[in-house]
C-alpha cells in the first residue's frame, strides 16, 4: 500500500515538474525575445546618435557590433529553448 501511494505521489510530482518546465521554458524564450527587441531598438538609437554626431563612428561601430553579437546569442537561445523537447 505504501509503495502504491509513493508511486502515485512521485508520478504526480513528475507531472507537475514537467508542466513547470514547459512554462519556464516558454517564459524564458519570451523574455529573451523582449531583450532582442530592446537591442534592435538600441541599434536604432545608436544610428540616431551617430547621425547627430553625439557619438563617433568608432564608438558606433563598437557598440553596434556588441549589440549585434548579443542579438545573435539571444536568437540562438530562443531557438534552443523552443526546440528542447517541446
Amino acid at each position: 500500500m505504501k509503495e502504491s501511494i509513493l508511486k502515485s505521489k512521485s508520478f504526480s510530482l513528475a507531472v507537475r515538474i514537467v508542466r513547470l518546465y514547459r512554462y519556464l521554458k516558454a517564459d524564458f524564450a519570451h523574455k529573451m525575445g523582449i531583450a532582442r527587441k530592446e537591442l534592435n531598438e538600441t541599434l536604432y538609437w545608436l544610428e540616431l546618435l551617430l547621425q547627430t554626431e553625439y557619438i563617433t563612428q568608432t564608438e558606433y561601430d563598437s557598440l553596434s557590433a556588441d549589440a549585434i553579437e548579443i542579438i545573435k546569442m539571444l536568437t540562438t537561445s530562443i531557438k534552443t529553448a523552443k526546440n528542447i523537447n517541446n
